[in-house]
């Protein structure tokens, strides 16, 4: 079971990142993938999620800025943030379940497995 996270950095507001997930193969073959991030002092909310079927969730605080996306001959999942804004800061961490609700809900409690995180900092 390994979920490793990498391409997080500091940037200015309205740059770009790209976070990338690496998966073994067990956990990559689960259902659902999300990222979920988590600020000093804030409870870890749900980002972004992507089903096996390619069916995606977005807070409506990244809607139309951030996109996920997996990558099953990598076994890797993706979020691409554009438009960054100094409220983006946090720790991002990706994570995989089978359980259908917690996919669509994005509930931590319902995902199974969690990468180590990578810190993203957006400055104004």
């Amino acid at each position: 079971v390994q979920l490793v996270e990498s391409g997080g950095g500091s940037v200015q507001a309205g740059n770009s990142l790209r976070l990338s997930c690496v998966a073994s193969e067990y956990t990559y073959s689960q259902y659902c993938m999300a990222w979920f991030r988590q600020a000093p002092g804030k409870e870890r909310e749900g980002v972004a999620s992507i089903g096996r079927d390619s069916s995606t969730t977005y807070a409506d605080s990244v809607k139309g800025r951030f996109t996920i996306s997996r990558d099953s001959a990598k076994n890797t999942l993706y979020l691409q943030m554009n438009s960054l804004k100094p409220e983006d800061t946090a720790m991002y961490y990706c994570a995989t379940t089978n359980a259908v609700w917690a996919c669509k809900f994005m509930k931590p409690n319902g995902f199974d497995y969690w990468g180590q995180g990578t810190q993203v900092t957006v400055s104004s």
